[in-house]
């Protein structure tokens, strides 16, 4: 191998994140030897590391990328040199790339994460009236990538009702923010819901809404992948309804970040091996 990349993940609770293998893994088939480490910082040696720290510290070490995850993603946008006008403009970035100087430059590949892991997973799927919870880092992406699929109205909820308007603004026109007090009605007339929420999570268990109010003719979509079998999905199926993990967001946002990061296309499929290899 001639050529040798350094990555890291910057986030909370991570340790069993299955973004490295998968980088590191394609690295080696296109004979770039990838060397991808976890940066939590909930872990014991970094309790006191803020993210402006740890970027610092990406930098000075040699650090050539980093993937952003919960709950920096827009924490982020303000300590870096430049933000790709995409990511700008969802006010989301979770991947940066640093330049040889040490520069770094911000992108948002969990749009068009989201938005190919949808097509291929849930094909044909109703989308008149999409419910979704949560309007934080990923839950931005998310809803730019609903809108992007032509939804034709998307209802965001979240625990800041602030934070729900916000979102719905800045996409605009078919996409409303609801409160949290009337999300059952909302659920009942939807024909899919996403979750964007850290619910359902090893460190966030449970589910973000009252599952006995699913019915067959529904679908549900979860972007939390660790376990990739959440309590939510489970349910869901239980009622019958279609369901969407989150591997298809993390596969193919890993696809773009990778080709960003060292120049070279990845493969989806190889990455999707590497990914299920973990098992749920």
């Amino acid at each position: 191998m001639d050529r040798t990349v350094l990555l890291g993940l910057i986030g909370e609770g991570i340790a069993a994140s299955r973004t490295p293998r998968m980088h590191e893994t394609e690295g080696d088939v296109h004979g770039i030897r990838t060397l991808y480490r976890t940066l939590d910082v909930t872990a014991p040696r970094r309790r006191e590391a803020s993210l402006a720290e740890l970027l610092t510290a990406a930098r000075l070490t040699g650090f050539d990328g980093l993937n952003i995850t919960h709950p920096f993603k827009q924490q982020v946008l303000e300590l870096l040199d430049e933000v790709d006008p995409g990511a700008a403009t969802i006010g989301s970035v979770n991947t940066v790339v640093i330049a040889e100087d040490g520069t770094t430059t911000g992108h948002n590949t969990d749009v068009t994460g989201f938005a190919r892991g949808f097509a291929e997973g849930l094909e044909n799927a109703r989308t008149e009236r999409v419910v979704q919870i949560g309007a934080g880092g990923a839950g931005r992406a998310v809803a730019f990538a609903l809108s992007s699929l032509g939804v034709g109205e998307l209802v965001i909820a979240d625990t800041s009702a602030e934070r729900a308007e916000a979102l719905a603004a800045d996409i605009g026109s078919g996409v409303r923010a609801i409160s949290t007090d009337v999300l059952g009605p909302a659920i009942v007339s939807a024909d899919g819901i996403v979750n964007a929420t850290p619910v359902g999570m090893a460190a966030f268990p449970g589910t973000p809404f009252d599952t006995d109010l699913l019915e067959a003719d529904k679908w549900v979509a979860d972007v939390v992948y660790f376990p990739l079998e959440t309590q939510l999905l489970k349910e869901a199926r239980a009622k019958g309804c279609r369901t969407l993990d989150g591997s298809g967001m993390a596969v193919n946002q890993a696809v773009d970040a990778f080709e960003l990061f060292t120049g070279v296309r990845a493969s989806a499929t190889r990455m999707r091996a590497t990914f299920l290899s973990f098992g749920a």
